[in-house]
């Protein structure tokens, strides 16, 4: 009971830094940074967040069970790239081929799961593969141009209002924060979520349990591509061209989002709340540096450095744990 209790306290804890932390880079931003603290920069750090925060909300699952998925970003352009390819050349509706677009990241999440959980490849080799496959596709596909989607003044600029409308509200933020709610429910309150967090802990134990550890964290890989996909909507939807063989590099912000919230690499630890804090952490870094005279190939370095010392804190983390239990 105490081991729980302290756990719980942990993971508060955990949320409440970080969530301190994105507070102070927004003022420190606001008082150091030239014209940062405006609505047009809340819009833009909004904008940043909604594709990576997608990436990020499908990859705690993964994470959680103590894998790993290299493949997001390239998975989201890739996704985007059928299904603008679709719709600009085959004539399919674009509400079809929104949907295409998710499928495919649930696709490539579907290989991921299978190469992990069946064939027994580590997830960094295997989602490493899929990185690059995602990318040879997609510039295949687009027969290596870049892909565009219909402007807010064409006929179906309607996908648009979705992220932002015309007046420049920015409605994604009601559409990450209630995919951060159906996530935050799949995690805490259901059997994936809970099989989710047991594989992480304890696999084998999971196993010798009784649990179909195969279909579960395949189950979990094809959650990071559907939400890989989501991403790739919303990321046409902000920024209407899709280019070829890139994304890559995306992953690692998601991750770094991930991480910085709470979440665990060696598994069995972490939230969709914490996460959803972390992803706007990173993009505060993103569009904040440039106001303080610092180029956005700064933010690279920072990540880097946010990331160390987030996982330093984990393991810190970790060790406290196993004394306290190793005390009790």
């Amino acid at each position: 009971m105490n081991d729980i209790i302290e756990n719980i306290k942990t993971k508060g804890m955990q949320k409440f830094i970080a969530l301190g932390a994105l507070i102070v880079l927004y003022i420190a931003f606001s008082v150091f940074g030239t014209n940062f603290f405006t609505v047009d920069t809340l819009v833009s750090i909004f904008d940043a967040s909604y594709y990576i925060g997608f990436l990020a909300i499908g990859v705690t699952f993964v994470i959680i069970t103590g894998g790993i998925d290299l493949s997001i970003g390239t998975v989201m352009m890739c996704s985007a790239i059928v299904g603008g390819t679709l719709y600009n050349n085959a004539g399919l509706p674009l509400w079809l081929c929104l949907i295409i677009i998710i499928l495919v990241g649930g696709i490539f999440g579907l290989g991921n799961g299978i190469m992990v959980s069946r064939l027994k490849l580590p997830p960094f080799i295997a989602t490493l593969g899929t990185m690059m496959v995602a990318s040879g596709v997609g510039s295949i596909v687009s027969n290596v141009q870049s892909t565009t989607f219909p402007m807010r003044s064409a006929a179906d600029g309607w996908y648009k209002d979705i992220f932002r409308t015309a007046d420049n509200f920015p409605t994604g933020i009601f559409v990450l924060i209630a995919f951060t709610v159906v996530a935050v429910i799949l995690l805490n309150k259901t059997v994936i979520g809970r099989y989710t967090f047991a594989i992480g802990s304890n696999k084998e134990a999971t196993r010798l349990s009784g649990v179909n550890v195969q279909k579960w964290e395949t189950v979990v890989y094809v959650l990071s591509g559907l939400f890989a996909g989501l991403a790739g909507i919303a990321y046409a939807a902000t920024y209407t061209t899709i280019l070829p063989g890139a994304g890559q590099g995306f992953e690692l912000q998601a991750i770094a989002g991930v991480v910085v919230g709470g979440t665990s690499l060696s598994g069995g630890v972490g939230s969709i709340i914490g996460t959803f804090i972390g992803v706007f952490i990173m993009s505060v870094l993103k569009i904040g540096l440039p106001y303080v005279d610092l180029q956005p190939h700064y933010q690279t370095l920072i990540t880097g450095i946010v990331v160390i010392g987030a996982v330093l804190l984990d393991i810190y983390r970790s060790k406290k744990e196993k004394s306290v239990k190793q005390k009790s």
